[in-house]
């Protein structure tokens, strides 16, 4: 009997705990979304049917979905602008005192409490917060307005998104060479134009694989709509909360989640599949 490859064994408690730990919840929530719904009761009826997927049709759903993804899409966007900065410092600086403390502020914002970081946000840049103005110079919008309420949304899911973009850059900027952006400048080039012809082509998957990263924390998150939302800006997972808990639909809040989950693979592949035709000859050699 042929025995099988290490790798193979070294694979399996990872493969097993997501069968058992994801795979089992995944396949109970899609049974449930396929169960009517009783009114009154948190259990479900007999039979199966379509109508909680149905129902998810109507245009505020769609709306839902839009503004999760738009304002997710948004936000990873300036994560991986301002993160992939901060990770190529943290790597080439010249001071080891800037590198450490880059590190140190970026693990240290990821320890502390995501519930503080959001009051804080809200005392500091909400409609009475001490710059408040600020917010409102920069977006052009009033403080009381609901559209300023998504830039107190972005800026609550950036606070968490640029330090796990700029920590896995990190690596990335860190297997690159100092010697490739020597060879530049011996032909010319300034640190800018080789930090922009050299370092970032290479440094593109990793900075893809940060954004879908940074992305999948954004549409799932739950408590930044929540607090800094103030009921304008609501993602589709505060609406699968109220499904759950306030409502007790517990049918439609597994519709909405299976729907969110087939959606986000399939922006995830469609954006990586855009990533490998812009960069083909960077991401497809790495």
């Amino acid at each position: 009997m042929k025995r099988l490859p290490i790798a193979v064994w070294l694979i399996v408690p990872g493969a097993a705990a997501l069968v058992f730990l994801m795979g089992g919840p995944v396949a109970v929530l899609t049974i449930d979304s396929l169960r009517p719904y009783i009114p009154g009761s948190i259990r479900a009826g007999d039979g199966y049917t379509f109508a909680n997927y149905l129902e998810l049709a109507k245009p505020a759903y769609f709306n839902y979905a839009y503004e999760t993804f738009r304002i997710g899409l948004i936000v990873s966007a300036f994560s991986v602008a301002m993160g992939a900065p901060l990770a190529y410092v943290a790597v080439r600086s010249q001071r080891a005192i800037v590198r450490k403390s880059l590190l140190t502020l970026l693990v240290g914002l990821l320890v502390m409490s995501l519930i503080a970081r959001l009051y804080a946000i809200e005392m500091t840049w909400g409609t009475h917060g001490p710059l408040a103005f600020l917010g409102a110079f920069v977006s052009g919008l009033a403080p009381r307005s609901p559209r300023y309420a998504e830039v107190l949304v972005a800026i609550g899911l950036m606070h968490f998104t640029i330090p796990i973009v700029a920590l896995m850059l990190v690596g990335s900027f860190r297997a690159l060479s100092p010697r490739l952006e020597e060879a530049a400048a011996s032909l010319g080039a300034t640190r800018s134009e080789a930090i922009l012809t050299v370092v970032l082509p290479l440094a593109a998957p990793a900075m893809v694989s940060a954004y879908l990263v940074s992305l999948a924390m954004c549409i799932s998150n739950f408590v930044a709509p929540l607090l800094l939302g103030r009921g304008v800006v609501v993602f589709t997972t505060n609406l699968m909360y109220t499904r759950f808990t306030d409502i007790g639909n517990y049918q439609a809040g597994a519709a909405i989640g299976v729907f969110m989950l087939i959606a986000s693979f399939a922006v995830v592949y469609g954006l990586a599949t855009i990533a490998k035709k812009l960069l083909p000859s960077v991401v497809q050699t790495r």
